[in-house]
């Protein structure tokens, strides 16, 4: 599993971010693309202080090409080649069908723009309600945290809940609490396998709960910015932060913790009998791997020589630890625990590739 930063680390960044971001619902008419001949774009915001200006990130571009119906490499073809045509273009369609839209920003940057409904579940309260929460768990302890562009991400094992594969090797069980506060994703809670031997992490997605942002219609003016000041904000959401409580409970105890290490312990009688590079070529076709990260799978395979399904299954989750960026790492774990919901007939074709 990668290590990401410590959670002293991840609340003072978090706490950081609490007082640099902020969030507005805008009326489109007031907005204005500006891209510059180095093909630097902003948004400028007409507001009752004043226009305000923000760099846009590429997640925010992706969203506004997306509501505009631009297709983003044509966007991005004009943002660097023809930014007049560009600004043209967006001006154009925001002012022609006005409505209303939320702009998230942080340090200074537009790094959403998303429907005025979107419910903001933000990682400074996420972690603040659940964190406790995961304290009282026996024996937890945070084996990895971090908050990137995307998302923020925590992930806790507990020694007190454990499975022996074979003799000697143990896993622990865990919980990866995930969010994205730009619209990339839903908050979700899912089960966690952790491997002593490699400190591998599988996450078992088909066990989570997933909340969407989204919310009720917010109350504001068609006319003018609504900035939302932080009493706004602070929304009661005490019933839902019980039901992330109840979700971790259930995704450490034994019951489901036995019932994903079972499936692992299960993959270790698939034996690879065809071609591994076959194996591993149709595992990403399968899982849309890239061409790198189809080479690391095979070496971690060969590696480690265990030529089963309960080895593919470490290859994917042991090479996740050596990728430089961490939402891809989940995103293999993620796949790790995708690949034991396989049914027989999706192991025999990976088994037997010629």
């Amino acid at each position: 599993m990668k290590y990401g930063r410590s959670l002293v680390d991840l609340a003072t960044e978090l706490e950081r971010q609490l007082a640099t971001k902020q969030d507005m619902i805008v009326p489109t008419p007031l907005m204005h693309h500006i891209t510059s001949e180095n093909g630097t774009s902003v948004l400028n915001i007409e507001t009752h202080d004043g226009v305000r200006t923000f760099r846009t990130t590429e997640n925010c571009r992706r969203q506004l090409a997306d509501r505009l119906k631009i297709p983003f490499a044509y966007f991005e073809r004009m943002r660097t080649d023809q930014p007049a045509l560009l600004d043209r273009n967006i001006d154009t369609w925001l002012h022609a069908q006005p409505e209303q839209r939320m702009v998230r920003t942080l340090d200074g940057n537009a790094r959403a723009f998303l429907s005025d409904r979107y419910r903001r579940l933000d990682n400074y309260d996420l972690l603040a309600h659940v964190y406790p929460m995961l304290r009282e768990l026996p024996g937890a302890r945070v084996e990895s945290c971090e908050v990137t562009d995307s998302r923020m991400y925590l992930k806790v094992v507990t020694s007190r809940v454990q499975f022996e594969l074979a003799p000697g090797d143990v896993v622990h069980a865990g919980v990866v609490i995930s969010n994205s506060e730009t619209g990339q994703g839903s908050l979700s809670v899912s089960p966690l396998i952790f491997r002593l031997l490699c400190r591998n992490g599988l996450i078992a997605a088909d066990q989570s709960m997933r909340k969407t942002h989204i919310g009720r219609m917010s109350e504001t003016s068609p006319d003018e910015v609504t900035i939302f000041k932080d009493d706004t904000l602070a929304a009661d959401d005490a019933a839902f932060f019980l039901k992330v409580r109840d979700t971790v409970q259930a995704a450490v105890s034994q019951a489901t913790f036995s019932l994903i290490a079972e499936r692992m312990r299960k993959t270790m009688g698939i034996k690879l009998v065809g071609d591994p590079v076959k194996s591993v070529e149709r595992l990403a076709v399968k899982y849309l791997l890239q061409e790198h990260e189809k080479v690391g799978v095979l070496r971690a395979l060969i590696k480690d020589g265990d030529l089963t399904g309960f080895g593919l299954v470490n290859a994917v989750t042991g090479y996740a630890q050596e990728l430089d960026l961490y939402d891809r790492s989940t995103e293999l774990e993620a796949i790790g625990g995708r690949m034991l919901e396989q049914g027989a007939k999706e192991w025999s074709e990976l088994a037997e590739a010629v």
